[in-house]
């Protein structure tokens, strides 16, 4: 066997690992609701690893496989809607936007694809699950809640900024695949 099939089968099996992970991360927040959100982040963080240290189609890969897997299996469906909606793939995305661009372009391309992912998930809310939409807090209630979750992408976008240095410059060396 070849060294470029070695390495493919030894991504491919990491890959499977990975998506296992998630898969059992997402569950936890399944199990604790309070948690649905904090684990589909904390599962993203296995696609930063996926980039840094295989990436091509790896890291989507691993996004799909543990979307579809966690739609599947989860008794409650939040953490996998997150996750596969927008927080799965979002490392991948941050990654590509990162080396193609810099500074103001670059927030720019960040905040319009959460924008798109917020509008699309809204979108797909209220065509099939319109009740969830249904609130009593008015206009000022749904500005406030956008405000929130726009001020907490941008928190976690830079959490991801940081996770990412610690781990190139003092993890990867003890975590690299070779």
């Amino acid at each position: 066997m070849g060294i470029r099939m070695q390495r493919r089968t030894k991504y491919l099996t990491v890959c499977a690992m990975l998506c296992a992970l998630g898969v059992i991360l997402l569950l936890l927040g399944s199990v604790i609701e309070v948690l649905d959100l904090s684990v589909a982040a904390i599962a993203s963080l296995l696609c930063i690893y996926a980039v840094i240290e295989m990436g091509g189609f790896y890291p989507w890969m691993l996004w799909l496989g543990t979307s579809i897997l966690s739609l599947v299996l989860l008794p409650i469906k939040t953490p996998a809607l997150f996750y596969a909606g927008f927080l799965g793939y979002y490392p991948i995305l941050k990654n590509f936007i990162e080396r193609k661009t810099r500074g103001i372009i670059s927030w720019v391309l960040k905040l319009l694809s959460f924008h798109l992912a917020l509008g699309l998930i809204l979108l797909v809310a209220w065509a099939f699950f319109p009740s969830l939409l249904q609130y009593e807090g008015g206009t000022w209630y749904a500005v406030a809640l956008y405000a929130l979750a726009l001020i907490c992408f941008v928190m976690y976008d830079v959490a991801l900024t940081r996770m990412i240095t610690v781990y190139v410059v003092k993890l990867q060396r003890r975590f690299t695949l070779k």
